[in-house]
C-alpha cells in the first residue's frame, strides 16, 4: 500500500561539502531505516575549512515544498535545522500549524558549539516565541541553552534550571547537549528533562577529533527517525546518543580540517513496513 514506508522530514539548509545540515540529516534517516524528505530553507557554500557564502530560499518556495509533501506523502515526524532569519521561521511555523507532520524535533541552530551566534536578534526572538512552543523535543547545545535562558551554565543545578526554563517556553521534552570544546575533558554529559517530569543524565566519552561536523544535525535526525517508527522519546534519545558517539569515534577521512562524522560506523537499520 502507498505510504506504508516510514517517512520523515527535515526543514533545513544544505551544505555544499555534505558534512552538516540536510545531508547529515538524510544520512541519519537512511541509516535508521526511514525515508527522508526535505524542505530546503537555505544553501551554504563551504568546505572543511569553513563557510564562505550562503543564500536563503524565498518564502513562497518554502510554502510550495510543504504543499507538495503534504499532498502526496505521509510524514510521521519532522525536524528543523538552519532557519536563517525571522521570515523563514514564521513561514515554517505557519506550515507546521497547517499540516500534521507528526512530532517536531527542534534542533535550534542558534550558535556554534563554541558559542558564536548564528541568528540575528529578531530571528532569535521569533524562534523563542513562535517555534519552541511547537516542539515535541528540543535539542540545544550547551551555548544555545545559555542564550535561550540567559543563564551561565556553570554547574549541574543551573543546567537543570535551564532545562525547566526551556520546558516552560513550550517545548515538551528538553535535551541540553553537554559542553565538548576542551581536549582536557574525558566525558560529555547531556541532561534530559521529559514531559512527564522524568529527568536524567546521559554520559558518553569525549573524542578529541576535529571530525565532528553534523553532530547536532545527526542526533536530532536519529531522534526524528525513531519517533516516526514508534519509539518513545526516552528510547529515541538514547538510541541517538549511542549512534552519534559511534559515528564520532570511528573517523572518516573526508576533508582536510573540520570533517564530517562517520554515519556508516553504525549498523544499517532495515525499515519495517
Amino acid at each position: 500500500m502507498a505510504n506504508e514506508f516510514p517517512q520523515v522530514l527535515t526543514i533545513a539548509g544544505v551544505d555544499s561539502d555534505g558534512s552538516a545540515g540536510a545531508q547529515a540529516d538524510l544520512h541519519s534517516f537512511f541509516m535508521r531505516g526511514t525515508y527522508g524528505t526535505l524542505v530546503l530553507t537555505a544553501a551554504v557554500a563551504g568546505n572543511s575549512y569553513g563557510i564562505h557564502d550562503s543564500m536563503v530560499m524565498p518564502g513562497a518556495f518554502i510554502d510550495h515544498q510543504f504543499d507538495d509533501l503534504a499532498a502526496d506523502l505521509h510524514i510521521r515526524a519532522a525536524k528543523t535545522g538552519m532557519l536563517a532569519d525571522s521570515a523563514i521561521i514564521n513561514t515554517v511555523v505557519k506550515n507546521l500549524k497547517k499540516y500534521d507532520f507528526g512530532p517536531l524535533v527542534l534542533d535550534p541552530v542558534i550558535s556554534t558549539k563554541h558559542g558564536n551566534m548564528l541568528l540575528e536578534t529578531e530571528a532569535f526572538e521569533t524562534l523563542k516565541s513562535e517555534l519552541i512552543p511547537l516542539a515535541f523535543v528540543i535539542t540545544p547545545n550547551f551555548y544555545e541553552a545559555e542564550h535561550l535562558t540567559g543563564l551561565k551554565l556553570d554547574d549541574d543545578a543551573t543546567i537543570k534550571q535551564a532545562a525547566h526554563m526551556i520546558h516552560d517556553m513550550g517545548a515538551q521534552n528538553v535535551m541540553i547537549k553537554g559542553r565538548h570544546d576542551s581536549d582536557d575533558q574525558k566525558v560529555v554529559r547531556d541532561y534530559i528533562l521529559l514531559a512527564d517530569g522524568k529527568e536524567f543524565w546521559l554520559e558518553g566519552p569525549y573524542f578529541p577529533t576535529t571530525r565532528k561536523n553534523g553532530t547536532g544535525d545527526s542526533l536530532s535526525a536519529v531522534i526524528t527517525s525513531e519517533l516516526a517508527k514508534g519509539q518513545d522519546i526516552e528510547s529515541a534519545i538514547r538510541i541517538a546518543k549511542a549512534f552519534v558517539d559511534k559515528a564520532i569515534e570511528n573517523e572518516i577521512p573526508v576533508g582536510h580540517k573540520f570533517g564530517p562524522i562517520n554515519h556508516w560506523a553504525n549498523d544499517l537499520q532495515k525499515p519495517e513496513y
